[in-house]
């Protein structure tokens, strides 16, 4: 009976652990079809790593204090922004921003990653190589929102 209790146990931790990551379509399997930056535009880029340390939070990911998406575990997702200067920020007990300047043309990348909180877990926001995000990104699923070609 205790076995049986402990299998199920496992089985729902796991099921719940693995509902909170990141489902959908894969970079590799997207990027050909991503639209074309329009003039006057560069690319953001926010990943997160498919780790489970953490995996409950997942704030949502605020540019210019407009909210664009989710920090989800596994998962990636785009925004296509004028060039100028910009400020990413995630809040849980507290905010944690990385500011930047987008040049036209320019694909920036941007990593999410949790960490220790005092109350509750936070998720850094930092700048990434375009190097380690290329390799990183191929493996993630896509968390944005569908759009139609440009």
């Amino acid at each position: 009976m205790r076995r049986t209790v402990l299998k199920f146990a496992a089985i729902a931790a796991i099921t719940i652990l693995a509902a909170g990551c990141a489902s959908g379509v894969k970079y590799q399997d997207m990027a050909s079809s991503m639209p074309s930056l329009k003039g006057g535009e560069g690319r953001i880029y926010f990943f997160r790593s498919a780790s489970m340390f953490g995996a409950a939070v997942q704030p949502e990911i605020r540019l210019n204090n407009d909210v664009v998406g989710t920090s989800k575990p596994g998962g990636f997702f785009y925004v296509d922004r004028p060039a100028g200067n910009y400020v990413a920020a995630s809040s849980t007990e507290t905010e944690k921003t990385a500011s930047f300047t987008l040049a036209e043309n320019e694909v920036k990348y941007l990593r999410t990653s949790p960490s220790f909180g005092l109350l509750v877990g936070r998720v850094v926001i930092e700048l990434e190589s375009a190097e380690k995000a290329k390799a990183e990104l191929g493996s993630l699923s896509y968390t944005g929102t569908v759009t139609a070609a440009k």
